[in-house]
């Protein structure tokens, strides 16, 4: 049975990062890319995992089943995984990077407004709230971004993935007295948020999905509003090997 640590791992004995230990509960080829979970989301558990302290990361365990099966190909989970990064990182990192995350999110907000249809000017109240808290830092990435179009496919290829990263080093490099929950925090609320999106009836979130469903969680794809439909390979958690991971890391089955 493998135990969460930092970095890449040859094989369970060695240990397992946050989605190796993913792979390993959905009986999938020992993998730090499984299948199972969407790829931009799985870079913020791994990155998540990493930049977690060794005492703080056996509290990441009770996630791993809500990430299994949750994936498909809806372009507005890419602006939603970055959005909830820049989000969580805009009010604590250094000055910089807060002019990043301004710029991430607003970039984000315009891509999810033109994948909904709406008016591109249509911020979340979530977004609203945490630019308020850096009113220069707004300002200043209003007037970057005047007159500047990012297209849903360069955001999700580029953009996107550099929020994440700038976001989760951003934090974990951030004066705060205790980065760890905020780290844990981040990760819950994306999968939350992709909950949202691929299972609007589940009404779930992160915690309770992996703690009530871990046995059955099956993945399924809407791109309902996008043209597109995705219908990934069903994904479960073991059951067996979750009762085992969850003697070792103390996580309530």
């Amino acid at each position: 049975m493998p135990m969460l640590s930092r970095g890449k791992h040859r094989n369970p004995s060695k240990g397992a990062c946050f989605m190796e230990f993913a792979s390993y509960l959905a009986g999938e080829r020992w993998s730090d890319h499984p299948s199972c979970t969407h790829p931009l989301l799985a870079g913020l558990a791994r990155l998540v995992n990493d930049h977690t302290s060794d005492a703080a990361r056996p509290r990441l365990a009770e996630l791993i089943p809500s990430v299994i099966g949750l994936t498909g190909d809806d372009p507005r989970l890419d602006a939603r995984i970055a959005l909830c990064s820049a989000r969580a990182a805009l009010p604590v990192v250094a000055h910089e990077r807060q002019l990043a995350m301004a710029v991430s999110i607003l970039s984000g907000e315009h891509v999810l407004a033109e994948l909904e249809g709406r008016p591109v000017r249509d911020l979340s109240e979530r977004s609203r709230q945490a630019l308020a808290q850096v009113p220069d830092a707004t300002r200043w990435a209003y007037t970057f971004g005047r007159g500047v179009r990012v297209s849903p496919k360069g955001f999700r290829r580029y953009a996107a993935p550099n929020t994440v990263q700038l976001a989760v080093r951003g934090i974990a490099q951030a004066c705060v007295p205790d980065p760890d929950p905020l780290l844990r925090d981040l990760l819950a609320d994306a999968i939350d948020d992709c909950w949202a999106l691929l299972r609007p009836a589940a009404g779930t979130s992160a915690e309770t999905a992996a703690g009530s469903t871990a046995g059955t969680i099956v993945g399924s794809a809407s791109g309902a509003g996008t043209g597109t439909a995705a219908e990934p390979a069903p994904a479960t958690v073991d059951p067996a090997r979750w009762a085992d991971a969850c003697r070792l890391t103390g996580v309530s089955a």
